[in-house]
Order: C-alpha cells, then sequence, then structure tokens
C-alpha cells in the first residue's frame, strides 16, 4: 500500500463597532463596510503598494491581485479612480516576507484595517492569501475563500489519484499514490481529514486520511459496496453508501464506536452521493426508487424520505452548502448543468450554461461559489461558477482529467 504527500440577496450591514486595528495604544477607527445590490463591485486601487523586486515579494503581489479579482467582490482598478486604496509596502528581510497592509476609502480617507504580517518567504502565496481573504472581509463584511482549499480527482500519472489545490488552483499536492481508483473526496468539517472511497483491494472501501499526520485508515470494508462518504458537521458521524445486505443502502456510521444505523430501505433501488444539512439533522442523497435517479431527503434519526427534485429527468450529486441552499447536477435538454434548489420553499436556479456536460458541484464556505467538473472535447476539468454572476473560471490547467472537487469547510 502506497502513500504520497508531495509538492507537485445582497445583505451587507454597516456595523457600528469599535475595533482596534494594530495602532497605538488609545488609537481605534469606527468600522467601516462598502454595501453594493448583489452583482456590483467595488474598484480596488493596490498601486499604493510598494513591492520589492525579490521574487517572494513579485509572487505575493500577483497572488493577491488575483484573489481579490476572484473574490467576485473587487474590480482592480486605477489609481485615483478607485473606491478603495491599499496602502503599504511587501519585501523580503533576512528569508521573512514582511508585509505592512492598509486599506482606506478613498473618498474619506477612513480606515478599513491596517495591519502587519510576516512570514517566511517560502509561503508568499499562503501569506497573499490571508491578506486577502482580510481585505475581503474587512471591506464587504463577507468571508474570503483564497486561504480555503480543493480536494480533487486526478488523473496526469494515469491513475485516479486525489490532489489538494489552493481555492485558486495553484499549488496542487499529490495526496494518494496508489495506483489505483481513488474517488469522491470529502472533507472532515474541521478540514484536517478526507474521506474517500478507494479500489486499493480491487473493491470499494471507504478510507480516511489524516492530513497534518499523513495517517490513513479504514472507515468501512464490509462485504460488496462501500461508497460516498460523507463526515457529519459534529465530525461523530459518517454517512455512506452499503450493500453489505445486498443492495446499495444509505446508513450512518459512528466514527468511534463503529455503530451503523440503516435509514433506507428500497429493495428495488440503490441509493448514492450523501451529504449533510448544515445543522447535521437531515441528508440530501440520491436515489432511483422511481425509475430515474432524483434528490430526496431524509432526518438522520431515520423514517419516511422526501422527494426533493421534480425538475430535470435525472437529478445527481447533491451537496449541501453553509447557505442552507443545496447544489446538483440536473440532465436539462440532453445536458447535465449546475443547479441549485432552496429545499424549504423548492424554488430552483440553473446556475451553468452551454452544450457541455458540467457535474460534482461543491460549495465554496462563502456559500456564493460553486466548483465543478466541466466535460469538453471529451476531457474533464475544473471551473469556479458564481451564483452572482461572474463568469466562469477554469482552475486547473494542469494535463489529464479532473473531477469530483470538494470544496474545504474554511
Amino acid at each position: 500500500m502506497k502513500f504520497l504527500l508531495c509538492k507537485r440577496r445582497y445583505t451587507t450591514v454597516i456595523l457600528p463597532l469599535i475595533m482596534a486595528l494594530n495602532m497605538a495604544p488609545g488609537e481605534a477607527e469606527a468600522q467601516i463596510r462598502i454595501t453594493k445590490p448583489a452583482g456590483e463591485k467595488t474598484s480596488i486601487d493596490l498601486a499604493g503598494m510598494t513591492v520589492s523586486s525579490d521574487p517572494a515579494s513579485r509572487e505575493f503581489q500577483r497572488t493577491l491581485q488575483n484573489n481579490l479579482s476572484r473574490s467576485g467582490w473587487f474590480t482592480i482598478g486605477r489609481p485615483g479612480a478607485s473606491e478603495v486604496r491599499v496602502m503599504g509596502s511587501v519585501q523580503q528581510r533576512r528569508g521573512a516576507l514582511v508585509v505592512e497592509c492598509r486599506v482606506l476609502a478613498a473618498a474619506s480617507g477612513r480606515s478599513f484595517m491596517s495591519q502587519s504580517y510576516d512570514r517566511s518567504a517560502e509561503e508568499a502565496r499562503r501569506l497573499a492569501h490571508r491578506v486577502a481573504d482580510d481585505i475581503v472581509e474587512a471591506v464587504t463584511g463577507h468571508k474570503g475563500i483564497a486561504s480555503t482549499r480543493i480536494v480533487m480527482v486526478g488523473t496526469p500519472t494515469g491513475h485516479k489519484e486525489l490532489y489538494i489545490s489552493d481555492a485558486d488552483g495553484g499549488n496542487i499536492i499529490q495526496l494518494t499514490n496508489d495506483e489505483a481508483i481513488s474517488v469522491r473526496p470529502r472533507w472532515s468539517p474541521d478540514g484536517k481529514q478526507i474521506v474517500y472511497t478507494g479500489y486499493l483491494q480491487r473493491f470499494p472501501d471507504i478510507f480516511r486520511i489524516d492530513l497534518p499526520t499523513g495517517r490513513r485508515e479504514v472507515v468501512a470494508n464490509f462485504p460488496g459496496l462501500n461508497t460516498a462518504a460523507a463526515i457529519s458537521p459534529d465530525g461523530r458521524d459518517v454517512a455512506l453508501i452499503l450493500s453489505k445486505d445486498g443492495n446499495p443502502e444509505l446508513y450512518i456510521r459512528n466514527l468511534r464506536s463503529g455503530r451503523l444505523t440503516r435509514l433506507t430501505n428500497t429493495p428495488n433501488a440503490a441509493e448514492a452521493s450523501p451529504s449533510w444539512s448544515p445543522d447535521g439533522r437531515r441528508i440530501v442523497y440520491v436515489s432511483d426508487q422511481t425509475g430515474r435517479p432524483q434528490l430526496y431527503i431524509i432526518s438522520r434519526d431515520g423514517g419516511r424520505p422526501e422527494r426533493l427534485t421534480s425538475r430535470g429527468r435525472v437529478n445527481v450529486a447533491p451537496d449541501w452548502g453553509p447557505n442552507g441552499l443545496i447544489t446538483y447536477s440536473s440532465f436539462i435538454d440532453g445536458t447535465y448543468h449546475v443547479c441549485v434548489i432552496d429545499p424549504e420553499t423548492r424554488e430552483v436556479r440553473q446556475i451553468s450554461s452551454g452544450a457541455t456536460d458540467w457535474d460534482d458541484p461543491s460549495w465554496a464556505p462563502n456559500g456564493r461559489h460553486i466548483v465543478c467538473s466541466r466535460r469538453q472535447n471529451n476531457r474533464y476539468t475544473l471551473y469556479v461558477l458564481d451564483t452572482m454572476g461572474d463568469p466562469p473560471v477554469r482552475l486547473i490547467n494542469e494535463s489529464g482529467d479532473w473531477y469530483s472537487p470538494a470544496w474545504s469547510p474554511d
């Protein structure tokens, strides 16, 4: 058994809070925010940040600008013609990257934030992600996603292995090196573990990888299928699909005791792809009990499932987001598209467009962006969709097929 871990509706409120922003003792400024209708962006000028010529400082500058542009909240504006100004400096000192950053409202000069950062020059990208997230939250009140990560399946080696990248698709790390099939990775709620289905013994079993230590353990290896694991929001249980009793059914297994609870009983159908509600009380999953795959919701305590979807011949791959909405892939007019449904009102929005297949959607923790796979010319790669209208952004430009992504919780 081989294992590898190697590098390769618009709602924003102005809060009348007083916070210290790395100022001299006794200094403080009223926190301010920019509020705009959904889809409108704030122009931000980065020219006021002096950047040294060393490679780490330049990488920081490029990554910061890219992060702010990808956030969906900003456009990179011109000096003297922007609503927000970023002032400060980026320079390398004795192997460390030192960043001074002050963000001001251009019209009033009031400060959104003022902060100093110090990190190893080798971590220039990670530092840029953090600064970008701080700027996004300080100016808009929304959580940034630049510091988050994405786990995915990739085939650049010719095998379906797991990889992790930064939210912008950079810094790709190969996580498994099994020369076997690895599919459907999912994060633990603390972002420290990955569960996935692996075919190390030729049959599908469920594994869990502890990222800080690299240790891997078996979560389920019952006779038959062991697939589609999803850890509960409290981290105690895992929803999974097992066929140990003859038919693929939805179960919950306690990760500490190993106790199994069977939730479904559909002898003439198959279940797949469970995803937990944010409060951990319900699970959305796929079942073909009516003849075609559709989404259903069931209580974590069991009971009668409720059919969720009615539009689209086939509805698969649900992901229940932190915003309470469920994204999934729906077969519409001959093509799979990413859609979003409100499980309470049943209102549906189609997010993707065009005559190509979009599949495997996963919510970003900001509840705005979705990462998914897209098929073009019989090849698969990953894109990020913006539910507020920005055009799709290609995430991965490496060779091979890339699919089954999952966004980290933070």
